[in-house]
Formats: C-alpha cells, sequence, structure tokens
C-alpha cells in the first residue's frame, strides 16, 4: 500500500463518526473470574493452574499467565498438590472428582449465573423431570452443564428436533447463558409446542440480553459494526450475529492488528461494542486506530452488579495494594 492511499484512508476514517454500545465488555462474572485468578497467585504464589481459558480472550488469559498462571485443558495435567482455578464458564463433577483424587487446591470461578443453571438441573432432576438443555454442543459452558446429571441437548444451528417422552412426563427446559436471545425463543417455542406444560427456565444472563439489545440499537443507526472479542467467544459472535440480521455488515476482531481500513469505504456510520470477556483497552485501541471524528454513545449505561469472591480469598482483598473488581 502506498503512502498516499494511507494517507487517504487516515484521512477518510477521521470523517467518521463511532457509536460506542454501553454495556459493553467486562460483566460481573468475568471480573469474578480474574479475580480469582489474581487473588490466588497473590496468596498461593506461583504458579496457579486454571482449568480452561479463564475466560474466553486471549489478551486476558496472556495477562494472567503473565502474572503466573498455567491455562491447562484437563485437571489431569496439573500436578498433585497445586492449586487450580476452574474457569468461568463451570465444569462437570467429574473435574471436582479427579482434582479430590489429586489433592487439588480447588478455587471455583464458575459465574453464579452458569450455577444457577447446574443447581436448577440437578433439582428438577431429583423432582423426575425430563431436562432439555437448550446450548451449544463442545462449548465449555455446556459440558460443565451436562455434566449434571442427565439431559437432552438440543442445539438449534444443528436444527430443533425435540424428543419424545411419555405424555405425562414433566419437563424442564434451561439454556446456555451466551446464546442469541431470538434464536433460543425460537428453539423453546418449537419446544413448548410439543410440551405445553414444559416449564422453562431461560437461564440467559443479564450481560448476554444487554449487550445484544445495545448491539440492536448500534445496528438500526450504523453502517458497520465492529465487535471487539475473540472469536472461540460465545457471546462475541451471537453479537456479530445480531448486527448481521439487521442487514448491517459486523466484524468480529481482536483489536486493530485485524482490522482492515477498505470496510470504512462508504462509511460514515459505525458502531463498537464487545462481548463480556473483552478488556476495555481492546476497545479503545480499535477507536485509537480509526480516529473518528465523534464517539457517540449508544444504549443503556453500564451494569451496576458484582459477584461475591470465594470465601478463602476475602482476607486477601482486603490486603493494602490489591484491587479487584475494577474493568478492565
Amino acid at each position: 500500500m502506498t503512502t498516499v492511499r494511507k494517507k487517504s484512508e487516515e484521512t477518510a476514517a477521521r470523517t467518521l463518526d463511532v457509536y460506542l454500545a454501553s454495556p459493553r465488555g467486562f460483566c460481573a462474572g468475568v471480573v469474578l473470574a480474574v479475580d480469582i485468578v489474581e487473588l490466588a497467585i497473590e496468596k498461593y504464589g506461583t504458579p496457579v493452574y486454571v482449568k480452561h481459558q479463564i475466560v474466553h480472550n486471549p489478551i486476558v488469559v496472556a495477562e494472567t499467565e503473565r502474572k503466573g498462571a498455567i491455562t491447562v485443558e484437563q485437571v489431569s495435567e496439573v500436578p498433585e498438590g497445586a492449586v487450580v482455578v476452574f474457569s468461568a464458564h463451570g465444569s462437570p463433577p467429574s473435574d471436582y472428582e479427579e482434582a479430590k483424587r489429586r489433592n487439588l487446591t480447588v478455587l471455583d470461578a464458575t459465574c453464579p449465573l452458569v450455577t444457577r443453571v447446574h443447581n436448577e438441573a440437578k433439582k428438577y432432576a431429583r423432582e423426575g423431570k425430563k431436562i432439555i438443555l437448550v446450548g451449544h454442543r463442545g462449548h465449555q459452558e455446556v459440558i460443565g452443564s451436562t455434566g449434571q446429571t442427565d439431559m437432552t441437548l438440543i442445539d438449534e444451528r444443528e436444527g430443533i428436533d425435540v424428543p419424545e417422552f411419555e405424555d405425562d412426563q414433566e419437563v424442564a427446559v434451561l439454556t446456555q447463558t451466551t446464546l442469541s436471545v431470538r434464536d433460543t425463543a425460537a428453539a423453546i417455542d418449537e419446544i413448548t409446542e410439543k410440551y405445553p406444560n414444559a416449564l422453562v427456565r431461560n437461564d440467559i444472563c443479564y450481560a448476554t440480553t444487554n449487550r445484544q439489545q445495545a448491539a440492536s440499537q448500534l445496528a438500526e443507526v450504523v453502517e458497520l459494526v465492529l465487535v471487539i472479542g475473540a472469536q472461540n467467544s460465545s457471546n462475541c459472535n451471537r453479537l456479530k450475529e445480531v448486527a448481521e440480521s439487521y442487514g448491517v455488515k459486523s466484524h468480529l476482531i481482536n483489536g486493530p492488528d485485524e482490522m482492515d481500513m477498505s470496510w470504512f469505504e462508504g462509511v460514515n456510520r459505525v458502531g463498537i461494542t464487545s462481548g463480556a470477556s473483552t478488556p476495555e483497552s481492546s476497545v479503545a485501541a480499535v477507536i485509537e486506530a480509526i480516529d473518528p471524528k465523534n464517539v457517540i454513545h449508544i444504549g443503556q449505561g453500564d451494569e451496576n452488579i458484582t459477584f461475591r469472591l470465594p470465601a478463602e480469598l476475602k482476607s486477601v482483598e482486603k490486603s493494602p495494594g490489591v484491587r479487584t473488581g475494577v474493568r478492565r
């Protein structure tokens, strides 16, 4: 690319207005999970092991590893007697059993809203209900939830094949917390058409819902949407889909290095949002690279929700110099 073309693109970029969604970025569950890793390192020293990526964002994972965390995919990879943090997505009971066999100190960073789904599953199973989980096969959260008890998984991407139960069988419907609000509602409609008395617990979390609503507002006023976050983040991919459902071109990128200036040709209004595991520094870097004429905020505003730390880390939280719950 010639210098002239670069200058032309830079000038074009500065005529843009950026519409910035709010809420965006870290949710309370992600703040909790990252704080647990950092406080565990403060209390126990390094290394502290993390089973699965603590959250689905490479920048956040790299930062925890820089501070002394080691990310593994299986509990069996953690040395006996070590400290391990279970990721925000939740884990099946078999992981806790393996940790006990290996004499590990377990710190559970499962999002409380995911834990609620686990508790619902066990409760309804005890009551004799057949459980249907609407979720995406292979996602870490679904692996954790389906491990709690017997249940049928419906992944709307594969088609909605509602299972056959006895006519008098009670049915409970649970959902992954980071799904598309619209697609999940469509799946639930098909389930309840077959089982009109099914108990439906729509477990999509507040952060997912709020960010999708803000993405919808963006898509109504902009010509292009950039979703900042990781390719393996469920809620980031859903934000991209929301924008595209309005006929607006959308790109999912980790940061400015993945941005193509040709996207902005003929565009005057760009929407930016980010997933629940995306640090605010990534959003700021993209805005700086675009260098817009104006930044206009859109949406309901920031959330004011926090979750409690595990009891074993409370004393570390109160130590001088230790900061937690900071939007990164």
